[in-house]
């Protein structure tokens, strides 16, 4: 639970995203800079991290914040900042993808959410129109 002047909220989201054309580049050292990259962001912002999973293919962020942010305000600054900053220290990264991460993300209240739900967000990324289409 956390507190601001006139208000006690426990508010979260859960949200995921995708390398380009879903290739898989994020392992080893990509991974450890990315999960350094996100904490470090969410200290800049006063979220708090509840949960990172990175997999090859996608990112799992659990992040509690203040209910005036809203989801775009609050995956935008993670996708923006880690692709800039992963790019510019892994070089494959900038040969092999145009950009990092897909257009889309997926956002939703923690809770709110269940594992089929984001399973098919996975795995439909390419039906969807700017959903990051292949090549």
């Amino acid at each position: 639970m956390r507190t601001s002047p006139g208000a006690a909220y426990d508010f979260g989201y859960h949200v995921v995203w995708c390398p380009k054309y879903g290739c898989p580049v994020l392992g080893g050292h990509v991974k450890d800079r990315l999960e350094e990259l996100i904490r470090a962001r969410a200290d800049e912002h006063g979220w708090e991290i509840v949960a990172l999973e990175v997999m090859p293919g996608h990112v799992h962020l659990f992040v509690n914040t203040d209910p005036t942010n809203s989801p775009s305000c609050v995956a935008d600054p993670f996708k923006g900042f880690t692709s800039h900053h992963l790019r510019a220290e892994f070089g494959d990264l900038r040969s092999r993808l145009p950009t990092l991460w897909s257009r889309s993300c997926f956002v939703a209240m923690v809770g709110a959410v269940s594992a089929e739900a984001v399973q098919r967000y996975i795995e439909t990324r390419y039906e969807r129109p700017h959903g990051g289409g292949r090549a």
